[in-house]
């Protein structure tokens, strides 16, 4: 065997253990990521059943928009850390918070109780659904960051202008959006982490606890327009 032989070798086996390391270590922020994600889903679903039993009022746009973006600066700037983790636990809790109203809300309307259930049942289908489909499927959805993106700011447009304007048609299809939208971000970002686009397990919690809130916010707008509509 010649030099050059030797060479290409050594290139193939350097190429073969980056390869299994960088798999190893999308393994390993996948599972962090995956018991993250279920202890805050649990956390917030515990803030949200506690601010439904003892009727604690939404705290209103400004402080939710204050103490969402607040909390999410601060992830972002500690992301390496360990006051990361306690800080992704302020978040999803203050979400879980924020969302116990609506929730309160939709239980008080005719068939509210069938309403939610149905919402979080649909919200699980879809993200174990996607979830297994970007794990499974040799398909890359990181492409799809760049669509999702346009798509988000043509929604919070819309949003905007449903503030000023409410017009039901046009909340309607900002949920029908919003549940496109937050299916194709649970897809991008899985397959992110999976093929090691992703290395910080914190981040991508909160990318995919956020796409899961507003999946199932949006689901629960929906059928509550069609339940009022019977």
């Amino acid at each position: 065997m010649n030099m050059n032989e030797r060479t290409a070798d050594y290139r193939v086996i350097e190429g073969e253990a980056s390869r299994l390391d960088a798999t190893d270590s999308a393994r390993r922020v996948l599972r962090n990521t995956y018991m993250l994600l279920s202890a805050t889903l649990g956390f917030s679903a515990v803030v949200a059943g506690a601010s439904v039993a003892f009727g604690w009022p939404h705290p209103g746009l400004i402080l939710t928009l204050i103490g969402f973006y607040g909390l999410l600066f601060a992830i972002h700037k500690y992301q390496d850390s360990a006051a990361a983790v306690g800080l992704t636990f302020a978040l999803t809790g203050f979400m879980g918070l924020t969302i116990g109203p609506i929730i309160s809300h939709y239980l008080n309307l005719p068939n509210g109780g069938q309403t939610v259930m149905m919402a979080m049942g649909g919200t699980a289908v879809v993200f174990l659904t996607l979830s297994g489909m970007a794990l499974n499927s040799k398909r890359d959805f990181t492409g799809m960051g760049s669509f999702l993106t346009v798509g988000m700011v043509v929604v919070i447009l819309a949003s905007l202008v449903g503030i000023f304007f409410p017009m039901p048609l046009l909340s309607l299809v900002i949920s029908a959006a919003m549940v496109l939208l937050m299916s194709g971000m649970i897809l991008f970002e899985t397959s992110n982490i999976v093929r090691g686009g992703e290395t910080n397990y914190v981040l991508a919690t909160v990318s995919l606890f956020v796409s899961i809130y507003n999946l199932f916010l949006s689901l629960l707008q929906l059928l509550g327009i069609f339940g009022n509509d019977d």
